[in-house]
């Protein structure tokens, strides 16, 4: 199939002037982010008979680079954090939420149900449950969309949801047949059998297995999954470079301009008090030209400085019903809708959850891309977020992969990721989900929209999209 794919989809009728366009827009960004509000004319999306579930506030720490500020700290600390964020930030009384869902991925062992210490850590009632969900780099989607679920069923009125990621300190494990000999060492009874074990002990057993980010299905990293994606979709070196100087430029001028308003003050003890991601850094093409492939050496076109980089960082949102919010005086900032999730092939589409997700959700809300103000799409790799453009801007691939009669489109760069994502922002794999939804939000009340698509991939194969409504200002 990766033959195939390769072959046809380099002549399959994309948009011959999609990278000129982006090499055009792309550095013009002032103007996004200016408020330019537009009026409201078209329907909501409320559905009779379902409560309307509501985004009231999203907070984030800074997203730091792994290895730097917080490298002395664990994961659950960050998730109390960005917990006692938002509890600050709202004035929520601790006794008053009903449930915590919390997302991580490579989980710490002395704390696996992160969801829970972080939030008896952050002082929530030790009545109020919290179960942690792994779902990839989706993982705080699902949190969020779990607690949807929760609240639109009438179980809950308010649920808090997040996700944390802390690369700094991933758990190194001792080779299997050191793990079965010190098991059986801690079972054995007299002095003899555990010499017996001891003498059993070879050179080879203290060999430690460290972690990679592969997927275990096929064997192989996410950076190589993207450099053969780009290759099938050929996608240049340039243009992910391009791409890359986009996402870092326009973060920089968020930044700079107050906008990333979801992030909170973090004191890490004996530190000083971090305020803001410490990953942006516009560059140059010449800079980044001279960098040599990460992945598929020596030829690939994925570098460091076109990945999303190791990130540690957590997130929380606070979610109710309508009524509930209303009730106790708070001012939404969205309506979440309509959601899907889907899941293809991990070898040759492991990274185009945005191709499928996106056309699903929105014929599930009745919207087309017209329709959307606002895009905010996970940047894993600009490879792959150039390669999801051009599938979705691809009849043959509509038609073949999609069982759709046409396209869906590429979303306009105008309205793509305006302050910033994951390849500048940083990308703490449990926590990316609930920053995506926020900026939405966020931008949407900056912009005058009403309506954006969040979307992102996700290890397996997985993929999630959703709409989310501007709350009426």
């Amino acid at each position: 199939m990766a033959s195939m794919l390769a072959h046809t989809i380099r002549n399959c009728p994309v948009n011959s002037s999609w990278a000129a366009n982006l090499t055009a827009r792309s550095l013009s960004s002032t103007s996004h982010l200016q408020a330019q509000v537009q009026p409201k004319t078209k329907k909501t999306l409320s559905k009779t008979g379902v409560k309307n579930v509501v985004l009231v506030e999203g907070v984030r720490t800074p997203f730091l680079l792994s290895g730097t500020a917080y490298n002395d700290l664990m994961p659950h600390d960050l998730a109390r954090a960005a917990f006692q964020g938002l509890l600050t930030r709202t004035s929520l009384p601790k006794d008053a939420v009903d449930y915590i869902i919390y997302g991580t991925v490579i989980q710490e062992v002395k704390t696996s149900n992160v969801a829970r210490e972080a939030a008896l850590g952050a002082g929530f009632s030790e009545k109020t449950p919290a179960h942690t969900v792994t779902m990839a780099c989706i993982s705080s989607n699902q949190a969020m969309t779990t607690g949807v679920g929760l609240i639109a069923s009438g179980q809950c009125d308010t649920v808090v949801a997040g996700g944390v990621e802390f690369m700094s300190d991933v758990p190194i494990r001792h080779s299997r047949k050191m793990r079965k000999t010190l098991l059986s060492l801690n079972k054995a009874k007299t002095m003899g059998q555990r010499l017996a074990l001891l003498g059993k002990l070879r050179l080879d057993f203290f060999a430690p297995e460290l972690p990679a980010v592969a997927e275990f299905s096929t064997s192989e990293t996410m950076g190589h999954s993207a450099d053969r994606l780009a290759a099938a979709f050929g996608v240049t070196r340039l243009e992910q470079d391009e791409f890359a100087l986009r996402s870092h430029t326009l973060a920089k001028k968020a930044q700079d301009a107050g906008l990333l308003s979801d992030v909170i003050k973090f004191k890490v003890p004996g530190r000083d008090t971090i305020t803001a991601d410490n990953g942006i850094r516009p560059s140059s093409m010449e800079q980044m030209g001279k960098l040599k492939a990460a992945f598929v050496k020596p030829h690939g076109t994925v570098t460091a400085a076109n990945s999303s980089f190791l990130t540690d960082g957590a997130s929380a949102v606070l979610l109710m019903s309508e009524e509930k919010a209303l009730a106790m005086g708070y001012k939404p900032k969205a309506y979440l809708r309509d959601f899907v999730y889907v899941s293809q092939d991990p070898k040759d589409q492991l990274l185009l959850g945005p191709t499928y997700g996106t056309p699903k959700v929105l014929e599930k809300s009745g919207l087309t891309m017209a329709d959307i103000d606002v895009f905010e799409f996970h940047e894993a790799f600009a490879g792959q977020i150039i390669a999801n453009m051009k599938a979705m801007d691809s009849d043959w691939f509509a038609q073949t992969y999609i069982g759709k009669k046409s396209k869906v489109g590429a979303p306009p760069m105008e309205k793509f990721n305006n302050w910033g994502g994951s390849l500048s922002l940083g990308h703490p794999f449990g926590a990316t989900g609930c920053r995506l939804v926020t900026t939405a939000a966020n931008r949407m009340i900056k912009e005058g929209g009403q309506y954006a698509v969040v979307a992102a991939c996700a290890a397996g194969g997985l993929g999630h999209a959703m709409i989310v409504e501007a709350y009426p200002q």
